[in-house]
């Protein structure tokens, strides 16, 4: 049986553990964790693919050892930053709710995680399966540190996999792509007193911006998503007020449904900057090549079949806490995508708060936690393969 006050305890203490990310230093959380786990007798192991950068991999043997199921949140967190009223460190209880940095994002559901694991062991029971529970680093910075690897370098292998990084009983069975590109202009210097004799870069960036924000991609609905999108997230360019702007570079930020080719939106990103290109050469001579596209990120768009047995038996679970079930997609990218290239069946769930992740004075509800902690039982009771 779940015992909440251990629970909240728990939170408390993760919480209090400063796993900020950057600097991204996973390492004291972690021991706390494996520690925490072998304390259970459980077999634990720490896997660290840069100095302090620690992921905590635990097993479960079940009565069939040949099927392996993955559960995995993540150690970190991103910034506290300076606008809160409340200690981020503190794990302060008010009102129903638990305050502090990861509350939230991730430590209730790391928390959540293993309080369901000690209810196990607690209760003798023995799973049908292999219970493969993995804390991750590096989550808030793209996982290149953490599950990544552990999946690339074949350290975890299962057949299917639950992420808990979600809030509100959420179930994420699909996700956007996304597509993060630096676009970098050319131009040519002059006098700003004679801008004739130039080639302003941030002109020509400012026409490509304004054609890419009016651009109707072509895309099937997805009834839990919205439609694409994009966010310019930063522009700077010039070096001086009264100098003709000779370079300029802008960010951009794609999120894409299922069905659209990352690669088929880089193509026509290219054409819509290559005709702004060829329409200044054109005037002023201006070479072909004054445009550069560095592609800082890409990530494929993920969806599961809503029939599948992760879906049912966790919607089941949810029910016989009273709670109701939300399958819905997901605008960002979390780590079910990384799964699709391995052919893991994947989704995500988690028992946090809406619109508390990444806010300051972040917050999760009490209630909310132990029920996620009872509903994480029951599913990994009942959880069946065949």
């Amino acid at each position: 049986m779940i015992n909440r006050i251990r629970l909240i305890k728990l939170v408390q203490k993760l919480i209090r553990i400063d796993s900020q990310n950057p600097p991204g230093d996973e390492s004291r959380i972690a021991h706390f964790v494996q520690d925490y786990l072998r304390g259970l007798g459980i077999k634990t192991k720490i896997y660290e693919f840069k100095r302090r950068r620690c992921n905590v991999v635990a097993t479960i043997e079940g009565r069939d050892k040949k099927h392996s199921l993955f559960i995995t949140p993540h150690l970190d967190t991103i910034p506290a930053g300076q606008n809160w009223r409340i200690r981020p460190f503190l794990g302060k209880i008010s009102q129903g709710k638990i305050y502090g940095l990861g509350a939230t994002d991730c430590k209730g559901n790391l928390a959540c995680g293993l309080e369901a694991i000690n209810s196990l062991i607690e209760n003798k029971i023995i799973l049908d399966y292999t219970l493969v529970f993995a804390a991750t680093a590096d989550e808030e910075a793209g996982s290149s540190l953490g599950l990544v690897p552990l999946l690339d370098k074949g350290i975890i292998t299962p057949e299917a996999a639950v992420v808990l990084d979600s809030d509100d009983f959420g179930i994420i069975i699909t996700q956007k792509g996304l597509l993060h590109l630096k676009v970098k202009i050319q131009g040519r210097r002059a006098h700003g007193a004679y801008p004739w004799q130039g080639i302003n870069a941030i002109d020509i960036a400012l026409g490509i911006l304004q054609e890419l924000k009016a651009y109707k991609f072509t895309y099937t609905k997805n009834k839990y998503l919205k439609a694409p999108t994009l966010n310019i997230g930063t522009i700077k360019g010039g070096d001086k007020v009264n100098v003709v702007a000779d370079w300029c570079e802008f960010e951009l930020d794609f999120r894409f449904l299922p069905g659209m080719s990352a690669r088929k939106i880089l193509k026509e990103i290219k054409g819509v900057i290559q005709k702004h290109i060829k329409r200044f050469s054109r005037k002023s001579g201006m070479p072909q090549n004054a445009a550069k596209i560095e592609i800082e990120g890409m990530q494929k768009p993920y969806c599961i079949n809503k029939n599948h047995p992760l879906i049912s038996y966790l919607t089941n679970a949810m029910r016989k806490i009273n709670v109701k079930p939300a399958i819905r997609g997901s605008e960002g990218a979390t780590t079910i995508t990384f799964f699709q290239g391995k052919n893991i069946p994947a989704i995500a769930t988690g028992f946090g708060s809406k619109g508390c992740a990444h806010i300051a004075n972040e917050y999760a509800r009490i209630d909310n936690l132990y029920k996620g902690a009872c509903v994480l039982e029951e599913f990994l009771k009942n959880y069946r393969f065949y």
